[in-house]
This record gives structure tokens, sequence and C-alpha cells, in this order.
């Protein structure tokens, strides 16, 4: 089994970090810790924890029945780029019908550090209609996260100002999103995005 997953994940991550993977794979993408404190918890650093993720979630990718998942875009590819306007355009209009046409079947949404999860269309179109279903106004700054398309999310408030919610982070699938992570205020200082906006 050993030789089947260094074979799979890469025998450059040797044995240790090898032993650390599902760790990784549970701490990082099932709990939503940040990859300094997964570093931290392993004794590793944030490159080897990072490595070990990727490697992981390509593993996992490539093992996945065919046509369960295809390959995201490129990142700053006309196709990624129309995908995050869509995502845009539907969140800031209350588009929920919109929203969920861009999403995959088996999309998840998280929240760390809060545990819970929604998955798939269904839940995850009533989830957002409770949130931007009622007449609320938010406007985007993007940014990247991971490599990712990610988002500084703010909501208008009574007084002009708007006051960000957190960030948000889209994994793309193809030509939908496979799933939409929210990180709240805590993260803004780590993509130079304020508090508020004018």
């Amino acid at each position: 089994m050993e030789e089947r997953l260094k074979e799979v994940i890469g025998n450059e991550i040797g044995a240790a970090l090898l032993a650390r993977v599902p760790d990784v794979l549970i701490l990082r993408e099932v709990l939503g810790y940040h990859a300094d404190d997964v570093a931290e918890m392993l004794d590793s650093t944030v490159d080897s924890v990072n490595s070990a993720l990727e490697r992981a979630r390509t593993a996992l990718q490539r093992h996945l029945p065919p046509g369960e998942h295809e390959p995201p875009p490129v990142p700053d590819s006309p196709a990624a780029q129309e995908l995050a306007e869509k995502f845009v355009r539907a969140y800031q209009s209350g588009d929920i019908d919109g929203l969920v046409a861009l999403l995959t079947a088996d999309v998840r949404v998280s929240m760390p550090p809060i545990p819970y999860e929604y998955h798939g269309r269904d839940v995850v179109g009533r989830f957002y209609a409770s949130i931007i279903g009622q007449g609320r106004t938010y406007d985007f700054v993007p940014t990247r996260a991971n490599g990712q398309l990610a988002f500084g999310a703010y909501l208008r408030g009574l007084d002009g100002i708007r006051h960000a919610t957190g960030v948000i982070v889209l994994t793309l699938t193809g030509d939908g999103i496979s799933a939409i992570t929210r990180f709240d205020n805590s993260v803004l200082g780590c993509f130079g995005l304020p508090r508020t906006l004018p």
C-alpha cells in the first residue's frame, strides 16, 4: 500500500511527509486550517504542507472515475474570467437561479472555522437564497488565494460604507464552480484588503 501511495503521490515527498498526507488533507481540506497552522501542528514547513496537499489533490483527481470532474480552466484565461464575472453578477443581483447554474452537481460550500458544510446544488441554492436574496447589496474586490479566483466580499450598509464580510475563494472545475469557501474577516490582512470601503 505504501509503495502504491508513493507511486501515486511522488517518491520525492519522503517517508516522513508521506505518512502525513492524510493528516494534511484532513486538516486543510476538511477542517479548513491555514497552511501555517498545519505546518506547526505537524512540525513541518508551509512549503512541505502545500506540496503534500497539491500532490494529494492531483492524485485524488487522477483516480476519480472518468468524466467525474474536468480540469479547471487556466488561471486568468477568458473562460476563468467569464465564470468569475458571471458569479459576481449573479451574487450582486441576487440571482439565485443564475448562481446555481454556475455550480457543479456536487458543489461544496464551507466557511472555516465554522464546522458546517453545504453539499449539492439544491442545498447550496437554498443557503444562498437565505443570504443574498434578502435585498442586500454586495461588492467584490478580486484577489487570488492559492492560485484560485477569490474576492473580498463587502456588504453595503445603510451608512453608505461597504463593510467586509470575508474572503470568498472559488474552486473551478471545467466550466463550473465545484467549491466555494468563505473565510471570515480575520484573513483580510493576508490579502491586503481593508475592513471597509467608502
